[in-house]
């Protein structure tokens, strides 16, 4: 299996790679940056990209984004992620790009080699992994959370307007935006709301009767 790593601690760049190269896996490159991590993807191809949440430039979120980068342009790459600690919105932007071939673990798990070992493997092989912390947090958010919570703050103006009746075009006009971009934001509320598409359902009207209740 060819690997590329991207974590900006160089202890832990050098013991991934070599727990990994003891295991038998090829290890093609190693960085420290997000950039870097897009380009020898790119130029690797590898079959599995081992990912630090938090990397430069700004130590935010950008090995994140460049992993989902990595997704749109090299869908056959697994992605593994790895975080210091349970952060429920990085977790769903990632498996909300693609529930194949990806994996999110605590950096703790790591200390586990043979499951740690298994994890990387099942990933590769088209798997999903998730670390049993990330897990029980998200199950917890979802049992508690409003579905309208999942709305930004752009849709829930939308959503409003939407229960006086308004058209989009209406919407736009109030919002001064483009038709496009409400026809976006309602397809977005729609999709958050777990509202697909149905012959029998109007979703608008059952999109306001949430905002009603909410």
């Amino acid at each position: 299996m060819r690997i590329v790593i991207a974590e900006d601690s160089v202890l832990l760049r050098a013991g991934l790679t070599r727990i990994l190269a003891d295991a038998g896996e090829e290890v093609v490159a190693t960085v420290g940056d997000a950039e870097e991590l897009v380009r020898v993807a790119r130029l690797h191809e590898p079959d599995l990209a081992i990912v630090d949440v938090r990397m430069p430039p700004t130590h935010t979120d950008d090995g994140l984004r460049a992993a989902l980068q990595i997704r749109s342009e090299l869908p056959d790459i697994g992605l593994l992620v790895l975080s210091q600690y349970v952060e429920e919105q990085y977790a769903t932007e990632l498996l909300g790009a693609n529930m194949t071939a990806v994996g999110y673990l605590l950096k703790d798990r790591i200390a586990d080699i043979g499951d740690f070992l298994g994890a990387v493997r099942q990933v590769a092989d088209g798997g999903t992994v998730l670390d049993p912390e990330v897990v029980a947090q998200l199950l917890a958010r979802t049992r508690r959370q409003d579905p309208l919570e999942r709305l930004t703050a752009r849709e829930r103006e939308v959503l409003t307007l939407m229960a006086e009746g308004r058209t989009n075009p209406a919407i736009a006009r109030s919002l001064v935006v483009s038709d496009k971009a409400v026809e976006k934001h309602v397809g977005n509320i729609f999709t958050k709301l777990d509202l697909p598409p149905a012959p029998d359902d109007h979703r608008r009207v059952l999109a306001v009767l949430q905002w009603v209740k909410g």
